[in-house]
């Protein structure tokens, strides 16, 4: 698939009827909309100082790429007066729209669309394919499922490949397409294929900005940057995870929008996007208040962050020897910071890791290199899909019957949440091998910790999690024989585990939590 693609024909069979006919006659006679245009520069400007890579943004300018003495920068026709009058020195280095047809070397989206068709119809039982929505020209933003049971919502972590959110980054598409061939040939004769398709719930959203695609430009049809289009820290951020009745998707682009309403409706564990024009893992934050570019902004999950970086780099050789990024690897805002980009989005609003993947130095690499780009990174796309599997996982769930319960979990100190999924109530919180005190908390229930967790190397540890809502004698009422039953408890004269309902011992703690929701207080 790397080099080759099959050529799909489809033959429109619907009969118009008069009446729909008059209606698309009508429609096509309506003044059409100014096209916007396109015309991207495309220069490569030497800086030396923070004030001159903020005179670049500052004129319109998008910087994509900083190697400390030399940057590229993406230069809309409407900003390019004003670019101009910065007096920074630049050289072109291309202009988009490019004349020659860029992407002929790679499938269309047409084609990619009837590939992914083509794998999920002839794998039923392994694949779904959904649309996420339509880009602004229309075309449809696929994602392939794939599990041992598509469909079905299952005590499993959700794990995503999403790749060319700009449009002349196109790497990662192929690097999906040939990905998605990988596991369903391995899957029943790989062990570890089989294992990972079985246990996790994975997709892949090949081509995230179709038309910037199709087009050869960065943009997406609206010449919008998707990558700095997302909700921002802290003007947007509400505090609360991203779900479907807290998510304001208003004003935002439709590429956006629809990979916004696709992660609250899921409860991912982890993610990566590819992109191309470096070669380098990039960690969040990629963008912090009051921390300038150019600076190391850490996430509260920096050395987790840094381990699942390393663990990918270290299996793409090129990517693991660069010179410019020591391991491979670098913090968002060190290389150089964007604000409203997916990865702080994703980390910040829904507990979803999220990395950036530079996988290629040049944008869209000629065909005849796509089977090296492939070697150099396939056994790092599995490892890092296998990293899913790494902390402490579990349901929480009510004391009633067992119900899931829409939970917000966090460890020792750190202030990162993660969610369970309220449909199944599970939960995957990712961790590097040491000892962990995890806590729950879910509204109308007592908080819950549990200490001394160990994470192993290179696996998970089980924590299931019932929550209580202070009943201690179980006849549905939260009154004052639960809290005689903790005091019994307390003064030794009775062994009710019940009557632990925060899960640290019982103490005079659990007397104050009931105490608390006797008298209203929580």
């Amino acid at each position: 698939m790397t080099t080759q693609w099959k050529e799909h024909r489809h033959v429109p069979t619907s009969l118009w009827s008069g009446t729909l006919l008059a209606l698309l006659t009508m429609i096509l006679s309506l003044p059409a909309a100014a096209e916007p245009d396109h015309t991207t520069y495309v220069v490569r400007c030497t800086v030396s100082t923070p004030e001159a890579r903020r005179a670049i943004e500052a004129a319109g300018g998008v910087i994509d790429h900083f190697d400390g003495q030399t940057l590229r920068a993406y230069v809309r026709k409407g900003d390019w007066a004003t670019f101009q009058t910065t007096g920074i020195p630049y050289t072109i280095e291309s202009i988009q729209p490019n004349p020659r047809k860029q992407l002929s070397s790679y499938p269309s989206h047409t084609e990619i669309g009837a590939f992914l068709s083509d794998v999920a119809e002839a794998n039923p039982t392994l694949c779904q394919l959904i649309s996420l929505g339509r880009s602004v020209q229309g075309r449809e933003l696929w994602a392939l499922q794939i599990t041992d049971n598509p469909g079905v919502e299952e005590d499993e972590p959700e794990f995503a490949y999403l790749s060319t959110m700009h449009g002349d980054e196109v790497v990662g598409t192929v690097l999906c397409l040939n990905f998605i061939e990988l596991l369903l040939e391995g899957y029943g004769q790989d062990s570890t294929i089989t294992e990972l398709i079985d246990e996790t719930e994975l997709w892949i959203v090949p081509l995230l900005n179709p038309d910037g695609y199709e087009m050869g430009i960065r943009w997406n049809a609206n010449n919008a940057d998707l990558n700095r289009s997302f909700p921002q820290w802290p003007t947007d951020f509400s505090g609360t995870i991203a779900t479907e009745s807290t998510l304001d998707t208003i004003g935002r682009e439709p590429e956006v929008a629809a990979v916004m309403d696709w992660t609250a409706n899921h409860t991912f564990a982890l993610m990566a996007n590819y992109h191309t024009g470096a070669l380098v893992v990039n960690y969040p934050y990629d963008e912090e208040p009051g921390i300038p570019s150019g600076t190391e902004a850490p996430a509260p999950d920096d050395p987790l962050l840094r381990s699942l970086s390393s663990a990918y780099a270290n299996l793409n050789p090129p990517m693991a020897a660069s010179l410019s990024f020591p391991g491979g690897i670098t913090n968002g805002s060190a290389w150089f910071s964007i604000a409203g980009g997916m990865q702080d989005w994703h980390y910040r609003f829904s507990g979803t890791i999220d990395l950036t993947l530079e996988v290629s130095n040049t944008k869209t690499p000629r065909e005849s290199t796509l089977l090296a780009l492939w070697n150099d990174n396939r056994e790092a796309m599995l490892a890092y899909l296998a990293l899913v599997h790494q902390g402490i996982r579990g349901r929480v769930s009510g004391p009633a019957s067992g119900e899931a319960l829409f939970a917000t979990l966090t460890v020792d100190d750190n202030p990162q949440p993660v969610f369970t999924d309220p449909d199944i109530g599970d939960y995957h919180r990712l961790l590097t091998p040491g000892t962990y005190t995890l806590r729950a908390e879910a509204p109308g229930y007592i908080p819950y910790t549990m200490v001394d967790i160990v994470v192993p190397d290179g696996g998970t540890v089980r924590a299931d999690i019932t929550l209580s809502q202070g009943d201690v004698d179980g006849n549905g009422r939260v009154d004052a024989t639960d809290l005689q039953l903790i005091v019994n408890a307390i003064l030794g004269r009775s062994d009710n585990p019940a009557a632990d309902v925060d899960g640290n011992g019982v103490s005079a703690t659990d007397l104050q939590q009931l105490v608390n929701r006797v008298l209203g207080r929580a």
